[in-house]
């Protein structure tokens, strides 16, 4: 069979692809911006004919109607690797729950759980050879393609093509189908004064030649217009963000000194507007791989001078980082912050880099605090910071003592609150 006549006897409508899905199914999607939009739209279309389906699913983009809608629950139930601010919303339904992870094994965990009956994901339309795209992630899915019952691609011609892992043959698909929509977009948020303050902090921690990783939101893309004076950096990171095409485009990041991947820039998945997706079709300095691969921390560490910059919620005067949850309410995720933190701090000359605002609420309440909130998970160990940053300084806590980190974290502390700190840290010999 010619790869024209394979094609067309894979190709159904996305109300077929809708029918495989049964009661006590697990049905795992793409992250991002890779989920089947299509697919997820008119999800909740099948609610009276099914019971108790489990959508798996990684920061939701849009917010669809089967884990939105309280009537989904005992229908639908969206376990999902990272919440985003359509989860945190459904997660009072009880149509939504956690799965706790290290990006770099999500996948690996999961499977050892449970096989999955469906894998569904959207990817560019096929080449001349017989290959797809799955584009804009590899974090788990090239896994879950060689191992669901059942694997669906959504087919839209907007999506970028991209290369590394995310190849994918026809003869590797059971079924496709067209749905040419919007690719989900997150925009770009513009650094605040504060936020600039604390990248700037971060960017006097950043030599020329380093290798770094950055997330996404206002300080991370401070950080990045901080970065504009720096030389020959290189990118190995979870997320391609916008950000780093601002640098590549002024010639800051080239990747011309990485000792693994050199002359190229590597991620397992990217997340942003059109202009990055434009940047990254048919790029070959571009590669995504597989989270296995690219978070693992042995891998991270192989970077000379690799800076990991993540950001948390709450950290305590030891050092603990709540980055996930406030308290025992479930915010985002762990994604894949021990991972690039344990592995940068495995790179020769690497820095594992925390940063945050020192107040929330106003002011009214300190960010770094004696004890995390009652419930609160643990998502960075005090074990694997090196620097924790604040508009009002930077906090060195490699290789130092209780006492000594407790020191230099009031000390970037809001004004407001380092009395009191202090005062929690005597009584209750914090040190």
């Amino acid at each position: 069979m010619n790869l024209k006549d394979e094609y067309k006897s894979k190709l159904i409508t996305l109300e077929e692809a809708l029918d495989n899905v049964k009661s006590n199914y697990e049905v795992v999607v793409g992250l991002a911006g890779a989920e089947p939009v299509g697919f997820l739209s008119k999800l909740h279309e099948i609610k009276d004919k099914v019971k108790d389906v489990s959508i798996v699913t990684c920061l939701n983009m849009n917010d669809y109607k089967f884990t939105s809608d309280p009537s989904m629950k005992g229908h639908f139930i969206n376990e999902t690797w990272f919440y985003s601010p359509l989860t945190r919303k459904a997660h009072s339904y009880g149509t939504t729950t956690f799965i706790p992870n290290h990006l770099h094994l999500s996948a690996t965990k999961r499977l050892s759980y449970k096989k999955p009956n469906i894998f569904i994901a959207s990817a560019s339309p096929m080449d001349k050879h017989g290959y797809f795209s799955i584009s804009l992630s590899v974090t788990y899915e090239r896994d879950y393609i060689e191992k669901a019952d059942i694997v669906i691609l959504e087919i839209n011609e907007n999506l970028p093509r991209t290369f590394g892992d995310t190849s994918v043959h026809i003869r590797e698909i059971d079924f496709f189908y067209e749905h040419h929509g919007e690719v989900p977009e997150l925009p770009v948020i513009e650094p605040s004064e504060k936020d600039m303050l604390i990248g700037n902090y971060i960017a006097e921690l950043v030599e020329d030649g380093c290798t770094i990783q950055l997330g996404i939101g206002g300080i991370p893309n401070a950080v990045a217009k901080a970065l504009m004076n720096k030389k020959d950096l290189g990118i190995h990171t979870e997320m391609i963000t916008e950000g780093m095409v601002d640098l590549y485009e002024a010639g800051v990041i080239n990747n011309s000194r990485k000792t693994l991947h050199k002359n190229k820039m590597i991620g397992t998945f990217a997340l942003g507007t059109k202009r990055l997706y434009d940047f990254i079709d048919n790029n070959v300095g571009v590669e995504l791989r597989r989270g296995a691969y690219t978070n693992d921390p042995y891998v991270i560490g192989q970077n000379y001078k690799m800076v990991s910059i993540n950001t948390t919620l709450q950290v305590d005067i030891t050092g603990q980082c709540a980055s996930e949850s406030i308290g025992f309410r479930q915010y985002s995720g762990s994604g894949g912050q021990a991972d690039t933190g344990i592995g940068a701090q495995n790179s020769p000359e690497g820095k594992s880099i925390i940063a945050l605002y020192s107040s929330a609420k106003k002011d009214t309440l300190s960010t770094i605090v004696p004890f995390l909130n009652l419930g609160a998970a643990v998502t960075y160990s005090r074990n694997d910071v090196d620097y924790v940053v604040t508009e009002y300084g930077v906090a060195a806590l490699r290789g130092r003592s209780i006492k000594e980190r407790v020191e230099n974290l009031i000390a970037i502390a809001h004004p407001n609150f380092r009395e009191e700190l202090r005062r929690e840290a005597e009584k209750n010999m914090i040190w």
